[in-house]
């Protein structure tokens, strides 16, 4: 067995330890579903009370990536958190795996869950609307929100550390952070020029380009504005770094201070 092929396994192991845990859970997912849906309709409303098609559909993007972000934010941020949960901390601490190995694999299975997840809020929206997708060049966004998810990745990992860093207010620091990204990417109304500082702060954020995209390729039928892909990936290839020595710091830090240990 090739050391890639095994640090895949690994990896995988821990997509199957959190799907198991989701199924557990179902009845939390299916509430968190429910919340989920009743948020995005009561935003979404907005536009059809104006009567305006390309706000509706501004709104209904915006929206269902918010969603895509929470679920995202929520699975990566939890990491050690559902260990403190499960108290499977200290054995998964001391597995012979490579914390890359563990971060990347409960990555992969947010991204999936949170692609499914926002799939089923794109239905309900498309089907409560009567919206029509007809134009709309899906293959664009998939690409858009697939590239865009390795960036949010990274983020997620640093999301990570607070949860870590801190029992009581961890996971809600989480929510700071989501907070703070639909400030600053557009998430409900492209950020107008007038903002000023804001407007450039934007361009930091791989959420505005997966948002422009999107909304272009549902709105517009607009194929992938390749130059906007392009700084996705050059994005992740700096975030997903980045979160992985940040993980590892922390971690090392908590670890020598007895903050990981802590469970109140």
């Amino acid at each position: 067995m090739t050391a890639i092929r095994r640090e895949a396994l690994a990896s995988y192991a821990f997509v199957e330890r959190n799907f198991n845990l989701t199924k557990r859970y179902w009845g939390w997912e299916v509430a968190f579903l429910v919340y989920a849906v009743a948020g995005a309709l009561s935003v979404s409303l907005i536009g059809q009370s104006v009567g305006s098609r390309r706000l509706l559909m501004s709104l209904v993007v915006g929206a269902v990536f918010w969603n895509y972000l929470s679920v995202v934010f929520q699975s990566i941020g939890d990491t050690i958190t559902w260990e403190r949960w499960e108290g499977t901390l200290e054995y998964t601490m001391m597995a012979p795996v490579r914390r890359s190995v563990q971060l990347l694999g409960s990555a992969l299975y947010a991204v999936v869950y949170g692609l499914i997840h926002t799939a089923i809020l794109l239905i309900v929206l498309v089907l409560f609307f009567s919206l029509d997708l007809g134009h709309a060049n899906l293959g664009a966004a998939a690409v858009f929100m697939v590239v865009g998810s390795a960036s949010l990745i990274g983020i997620g990992m640093l999301a990570a550390i607070l949860p870590m860093m801190s029992v009581e207010r961890g996971s809600q620091m989480v929510f700071v952070m989501q907070s703070c990204l639909l400030l600053i990417s557009g998430v409900y109304a492209p950020l107008p020029s007038s903002i000023g500082p804001l407007r450039y702060i934007s361009e930091l954020s791989p959420a505005t380009y997966v948002l422009r995209g999107v909304r272009s390729a549902l709105i517009d039928g607009s194929g992938p504005d390749w130059a906007e892909v392009a700084i996705l990936v050059v994005m992740a290839c700096f975030f997903i770094p980045v979160g992985l020595w940040g993980f590892g710091r922390a971690e090392r830090y908590a670890k020598r201070t007895g903050k990981l240990k802590r469970v109140g």
